[in-house]
C-alpha cells in the first residue's frame, strides 16, 4: 500500500467527509476519490459508506483505519529517529502519570531532568487514570505509562514491576482515629468512597474484603482526588489509598490514616508499554530516566542490574 493514499485515507475518516478532506490536503476531490478508489482496489475491500452527512468507514475501513495510525506513526517516528542520529536526541515523548500514585511526584522531577539531558526531547505529561493510559498505549497513541497494574496479562501490554505500596485507610479528623495499623475486619462498619469496580486499587481492596468474607460498605464512588479529600474534610465517611495518596490526602485537610493489615494489601506501580510496537529513541532515553527516578523512592523494585537491563 502507497503510504500518501494511507494518509488520504486516515484524513477523510478523521474529518468525515471528502470535501473537506480535499481542502485540508489541498488537492482537486476527484483526484482524492481517485485515490481512495485505487486504495480500495488494492485491499479489494469498499473502505467507506458515503452518505448525505459525509462518509463513515466500513467494518475493513475501521481496520485499516487503526493500522493506518500505527503503520503512519511509525513511518514519523523512524524519520525523527534517522534525523535524531545525527543531531542528538530530538521529537516528541508522551508519558502518563496515574494520578493518586507514586507515579504523580515524578512529573517535576522528570521534567527537569528531561530539559536538562535532551533539551531537544519535547515531553508530553498526561496525568488521568490507569484504564484510560492503558488503552492509548494499546492504541499507539502513549509511548510510557506508569500506572497501578500488571498483577495479571494484558494482551498488547508490556508492564515492569517498579514498585509496591500499602494500602491505608483515610478518615475525617472529626472521628476517632484508630491504631497505626488496623486489621481489614475492623473497617468492615465504616461508610467508604472508593473508586469503581474496574479501578485497579478498588479491585485489589474488594478481593481482600472477600479473602476474609467480608463486604466493604462502599456509600459512594469517587475518581477525583480533589472530590474525595473534600469528602474526607466534611467527615461525610472514609477512603482506601495507597500511601503516597493517603499521605496528600492527609496533609491538605484534618485527617488521619492507617495502614491495613491482616492482610496487608500492596499495590503494584508499574511502568506501562507496547508489546509490539518499539519504543523510539527519544522514548527509550526517557524510559531510562524514568527508570532511575523511581530507583530513588521507598520501596522500589529495581535494582542496579535491573535497571541497567530494562532501560
Amino acid at each position: 500500500m502507497n503510504l500518501r493514499r494511507l494518509k488520504y485515507f486516515v484524513k477523510i475518516v478523521d474529518v468525515g467527509s471528502l470535501t473537506q478532506a480535499a481542502d485540508i490536503l489541498h488537492i482537486a476531490q476527484p483526484a482524492l476519490s481517485q485515490q481512495l478508489a485505487t486504495l480500495e482496489g488494492e485491499v479489494r475491500q469498499q473502505l467507506l459508506v458515503r452518505t448525505k452527512r459525509g462518509v463513515t468507514p466500513t467494518e475493513a475501513g475501521k481496520v485499516l483505519y487503526r493500522h493506518a495510525q500505527l503503520i503512519l506513526r511509525q513511518c514519523e517516528q523512524a524519520r525523527v529517529d534517522m534525523e535524531a542520529a545525527s543531531q542528538g536526541l530530538s521529537g516528541s515523548v508522551s508519558v502518563g502519570l496515574a494520578p493518586g500514585t507514586a507515579a504523580a511526584g515524578l512529573s517535576l522531577p522528570l521534567l527537569r531532568t528531561v530539559r536538562l539531558r535532551h533539551p531537544g526531547v519535547l515531553l508530553y505529561l498526561n496525568e488521568t487514570y490507569g484504564t484510560t493510559l492503558s488503552e492509548l498505549i494499546m492504541n499507539g497513541r502513549m509511548d510510557l505509562a506508569v500506572l497501578y497494574g500488571g498483577r495479571t496479562a494484558v494482551h498488547g501490554l508490556a508492564f515492569l514491576p517498579l514498585l509496591k505500596e500499602s494500602l491505608f485507610v483515610v478518615g475525617p479528623g472529626s472521628q476517632p482515629a484508630p491504631p497505626e495499623q488496623v486489621p481489614l475486619r475492623t473497617l468492615v462498619d465504616l461508610d467508604l468512597y472508593l473508586a469503581r469496580p474496574y479501578n485497579v486499587v478498588r479491585k485489589m481492596v474488594d478481593e481482600a474484603f472477600a479473602g476474609i468474607g467480608l463486604a466493604p460498605r462502599v456509600v459512594g464512588e469517587i475518581e477525583s482526588a480533589s472530590t474525595l479529600t473534600a469528602v474526607i474534610a466534611e467527615g461525610l465517611g472514609a477512603t482506601i489509598l495507597p500511601e503516597s495518596m493517603a499521605r496528600e490526602v492527609t496533609a491538605q485537610c484534618n485527617a488521619w490514616r492507617s495502614r491495613i493489615v491482616e492482610p496487608t494489601i500492596e499495590a503494584p506501580l508499574a511502568l506501562c508499554q507496547s508489546d509490539h510496537l518499539p519504543l523510539s529513541e527519544p522514548a527509550q532515553a526517557i524510559k531510562a530516566i524514568l527508570l532511575e527516578l523511581v530507583a530513588d523512592l521507598p520501596g522500589s523494585l529495581l535494582s542496579p542490574q535491573r535497571l541497567r537491563e530494562d532501560a
